[in-house]
C-alpha cells in the first residue's frame, strides 16, 4: 500500500509537464530543440551527481587504521589519488565542453533565420502586448492585442520591443523566451507544427500585474489564417441594430474614445489596446477574462478592481449606457 502510495505521488510532478503551457509539451521546432537539450542536460547532470554520491560513499566508508600515523606518506596511494584526481578533472572538463557544445549547437537552430516570413512587432506594455502585423504593402498592415494568430507549418518572425520596462515573451510549447527591452529589438522565429491555441506568458517581472499579462497564440490552417487576416485588415464594421448605434454613440461621449482606437472612425487612441476586432477575441486584459458579455461589462466599469493598477480608469456610466456600450463593442468583429 505504501509504495503505491509513494508511486502515485511521485507521479504528481509530472502533471505539470503537460498542457497548453508547459516546456515539455512541445508543438514547434524552436521548443522542440529546447526540450532536447534540456533532457541531455538531465541525463547528463543525473548521471554525474549519482557518480558524485557513489564516490563520497565510498570515501567516507573508507577509514584508515587509528594507529596510522596521519602525516605518514604512502607513495603508492599518492600516486594513484593524483591520478584518479586528474582523470576526475579531465572527465569534468570534457563534461562541461560537451555540454557547451550541446548548447551552442541547438541553440543555433533557435536563431536561424527564415526569408520571405510573416513579420509582426510585438511591443509589451505594462500590462498588455500591442501585435502589429506588418506588410510590404502599408495598406495591408494592421494592429490587434493580446493574441497572434498564425498560419499552421510556417515560421513566423517575431521582433520584440517594449514601451516602458523590460518584459519577456515565452510561449513554452512554440519557442523559448526573448525579452522585450525599451529602446531595442529582439527578433526571434516561432512556429507551430500543429492547429490549436497556446497560452504565453511574460516571463520578466514587470510590475504589480505582472502575472496577469498573457497572450494566446492561435495557429490555424493558412486557408482560415488569411481570412482571419482580411477580417482585421477591414475597417470596423458599421453598426448593424439600434442598440449597437446607440452604443458607438455612447463610446464616442465616454474616456474609451481618448485612449482607443477603432479604424474605420474617427477614435484615435493609442494609449490603450486598439478595439477595431475586440469582439472576436478569446480574452479580455491580456488573458485575464474570457471574452463574455458580462467579463466585458465587469472590466469597462471596475478595471481596478479585476487587474489593480492597469491604466484604464474607472468608468462613471449608468447600467443602461454600459449595456448599449458593451452591445457596440461585441459586435466589432
Amino acid at each position: 500500500m505504501r509504495l503505491r502510495i509513494v508511486s502515485i505521488a511521485s507521479l504528481v510532478p509530472l502533471a505539470g509537464c503537460k498542457g497548453w503551457q508547459s516546456a515539455l509539451d512541445t508543438h514547434g521546432p524552436g521548443a522542440t530543440s529546447l526540450e532536447k537539450l534540456f533532457w541531455i542536460f538531465l541525463f547528463i547532470l543525473t548521471v554525474v551527481w549519482i557518480l558524485t554520491m557513489l564516490g563520497l560513499l565510498v570515501a567516507l566508508r573508507a577509514r584508515r587504521d587509528a594507529a596510522t600515523d596521519p602525516l605518514a606518506v604512502d607513495a603508492t596511494r599518492e600516486r594513484t589519488m593524483t591520478r584518479t584526481v586528474a582523470t576526475l578533472v579531465g572527465l569534468t572538463a570534457v563534461t562541461v565542453l560537451a555540454l557547451t557544445g550541446f548548447s551552442y549547437a541547438y541553440q543555433k537552430r533557435l536563431f536561424d533565420r527564415t526569408e520571405n516570413v510573416l513579420t509582426i512587432k510585438v511591443t509589451g506594455h505594462q500590462w498588455w502586448w500591442q501585435v502589429d502585423y506588418e506588410d510590404e504593402q502599408p495598406n495591408r498592415t494592421f494592429t490587434t492585442a493580446n493574441e497572434i494568430h498564425i498560419p499552421v507549418g510556417e515560421p513566423v518572425r517575431l521582433k520584440l520591443e517594449a514601451s516602458d520596462v523590460i518584459h519577456s515573451f515565452w510561449v513554452p510549447s512554440l519557442m523559448g523566451k526573448m525579452d522585450n527591452i525599451p529602446g531595442r529589438q529582439n527578433v526571434i522565429e516561432l512556429q507551430a507544427d500543429r492547429e490549436g491555441v497556446y497560452r504565453g506568458q511574460c516571463a520578466e517581472f514587470c510590475g504589480w500585474q505582472h502575472a496577469h499579462m498573457a497572450m494566446l497564440i492561435v495557429a490555424k490552417p493558412k486557408a482560415e489564417f488569411e481570412n482571419w487576416k482580411n477580417q482585421q485588415i477591414a475597417s470596423a464594421s458599421p453598426p448593424s441594430d439600434d442598440a449597437q448605434k446607440r452604443g458607438e454613440q455612447v463610446f464616442f461621449t465616454s474616456p474609451c474614445v481618448m485612449c482607443h482606437s477603432v479604424r474605420g472612425t474617427s477614435a484615435g487612441g493609442r494609449v490603450g489596446p486598439d478595439l477595431t476586432h475586440v469582439g472576436s477575441r478569446l480574452t479580455l486584459a491580456a488573458g485575464t477574462l474570457q471574452n463574455t458579455r458580462g467579463n466585458l461589462a465587469a472590466w469597462i466599469v471596475d478595471p481596478q478592481r479585476i487587474k489593480p493598477g492597469t491604466n484604464m480608469p474607472l468608468m462613471q456610466i449608468n447600467p443602461q449606457d454600459l449595456d448599449l456600450l458593451v452591445s457596440y463593442l461585441e459586435g466589432l468583429k
